[in-house]
């Protein structure tokens, strides 16, 4: 089983900057994506940013520019830098990440348990 642990979230002032961490552990024997997710109140969860494995990464519209997914594949963990952050960011905020436990298994989606990002004055 694999399990996330996010970390990183809180209340910030327009404009202000946090960091989201999410650390991988568990039966993993390969990641081919680890990305982020967020999902305000009244609404469906959107994609964020993805960093698929060896490929390009991909970010919202809403956030290009001002967000910036890295990550850090020997320790299986993958942040989320977010600057000038605005009121409509206010949201709970996922990571998430494809993987494989064991070879001859398929691929599953996992998810982390959420952090709240609030960005209000």
């Amino acid at each position: 089983q694999v399990q996330l642990v996010e970390s990183g979230g809180g209340l910030v002032q327009p404009g202000g900057s946090l960091r989201l961490s999410c650390a991988a552990s568990g039966r993993i024997v390969s990641i081919y994506v680890m990305g982020w997710y967020r999902q305000a109140p009244g609404k469906q969860r959107e994609l964020v940013a993805i960093s698929p494995s060896g490929g390009s990464t991909v970010y919202a519209d809403s956030v290009k520019g001002r967000f910036t997914i890295s990550r850090d594949n020997a320790k299986n963990m993958v942040y989320l830098q977010m600057n000038s952050l605005k009121p409509e960011d206010t949201a709970v905020y996922y990571c998430n990440v494809l993987a494989r436990e064991e070879w001859g298994s398929s691929r599953r989606d996992y998810w982390g348990q959420g952090t709240q990002v609030t960005v209000s004055s």
